[in-house]
This record gives structure tokens, sequence and C-alpha cells, in this order.
């Protein structure tokens, strides 16, 4: 099953434009996806300039000078701050982040704003058959760790490990910054990581019983079996067997 049909079905259409979802948003050019953006992930910004890799003001002025052309990408390159195949990469793994925030289930509308483009510009084009295959690889990956979402929202509180119990460095560092308020996507944003990366660590770290799990909600109760309805008679017919029945009384 498809995770969006309406994402199908743009690109079959070769649409270009943005499709807005309550988790967050996918640009497309000719049906394929060229940028995706979502509040519960970091941006191609933090995860350049968070590490070091690229100046905040270097950054900034890439977006006053090239953001009104869309072409924000094209001059972090041309201006020698971002080599190509660097920002290939990091700007392909942003996408992918976004794009697995806004994909998710929802109850809200999902819409399309036809010729819509986003001013961070084009870098390297994605299906949407490969963005959707992501989308469901990294779902199940989750699941498989530690199948209980609660924690992916909820803050990440460290408990200590057990006598001779390690973790990587990636993982410490994390544990390292979790303050027992900062939800995943908070430290995804402090640490400059991807919020998928940190969702699958903060898992790994649950099944590890490294940081406190919240506890799940109770399932609902299922509805109250309905007890059977006699039949009722229409009541026209009802009538006419009245009748019926007091002709037959005066024969």
């Amino acid at each position: 099953m498809s995770v969006s049909p309406m994402l199908v079905r743009l690109a079959a259409e070769k649409a270009t434009g943005a499709l807005l979802r309550d988790h967050g948003t996918l640009y497309l050019v000719d049906g394929r996806v060229v940028h995706a953006e979502s509040p519960a992930a970091p941006g191609v910004d933090v995860l350049l300039t968070t590490g070091g890799r690229l100046p905040r003001e270097g950054w900034d002025e890439a977006v006053d000078r090239a953001g009104a052309h869309r072409a924000v990408g094209r001059f972090l390159v041309d201006s020698g701050r971002v080599h190509g195949g660097e920002l290939e990469i990091c700007h392909l793994g942003a996408v992918f982040d976004a794009a697995f925030f806004a994909l998710s289930p929802t109850s809200g509308p999902t819409r399309f704003r036809y010729g819509v483009g986003h001013w961070f510009g084009t870098v390297r084009p994605v299906s949407a058959e490969a963005v959707e295959r992501e989308t469901v690889r990294r779902r199940e990956l989750l699941d498989a760790v530690w199948p209980y979402a609660s924690v992916d929202t909820a803050p990440v509180v460290p408990l200590p490990a057990a006598p001779g119990q390690t973790v990587g460095a990636r993982q410490r560092a994390l544990l390292a910054a979790a303050d027992g308020e900062r939800t995943p996507a908070e430290l995804a944003r402090l640490l400059g990581r991807p919020a998928f990366h940190t969702l699958l660590d903060v898992r790994r770290l649950a099944a590890a019983g490294l940081v406190r799990t919240p506890p799940e909600p109770d399932p609902v109760p299922p509805p109250p079996a309905l007890l059977p309805v006699p039949p009722v008679a229409d009541p026209d017919i009802a009538l006419l067997r009245r009748l019926r029945d007091a002709l037959e009384a005066h024969l």
C-alpha cells in the first residue's frame, strides 16, 4: 500500500509544486522530490552549521543573495563554501529525514499547491518511489529495534547502565546532552544530527534499558456488544395484516 497515494499520482503527472501535510512539506519538480522540510527534522542549515562545516554567516549570506532565485544550494557550491558532493550527501540526508516525518500517518488534509518552489533550489531530484520505499524501510527498522513509539516524543531521561554495559560514541554524546527535558527532536537539533537517526539511537537505548520509557497509552476498549434487536414489522405491512385479519373474521 502506498504511503501517500497523492504523491504517487503527482509523480505520475510529473507535477511541480508543494505537497503539504500535517507534519511537513515535500517539494516536487516534474514529479520528482527536490526538497522536503518538517518541524520534526533539522534542516540543511542545521546539519551544515552545527558541526562547524559551514559558518552560520556563510549560510545567511547564501540565503540573502540566492534565496530569491531559488539557488541557495548552487550558490554554496559556486562560492566554494561547500563541495558539490558534500552538499549533495547532506541535502539528500535532510530530504529523506524530513520526508519520513512529512509522510507519517495523518488524519489531516493533504493539499498540493501547483507551481510552488523552495528557495533552496534543486540539488539532486529523487523519485517519489524511492522516497516512499525509504520511508517504509525506516518505519520497519524503528519497530524492529523497539516497537513502542512513545519514546519518540517524550523527554529523553537517561538511566544508569548495568555493570559492564557500554554504548558507542554517538549514543554517549546523545546521553550526555539528554537533560531529562529535551525530546529526541530537540536533541537532534542541538547535536546537528538527522532526526530519524536520533530516534533510532533513542529506541536502541530504550531497548537496552538506558533511557526511561514512558508508559504506553491504554488500548482503546472495544465497543460493547450490541444486543440483538427484534425485527420490527414495517408499519404498512402491519396495517395490511390487521385489515386482512379483520376481513377474514367477517367472512
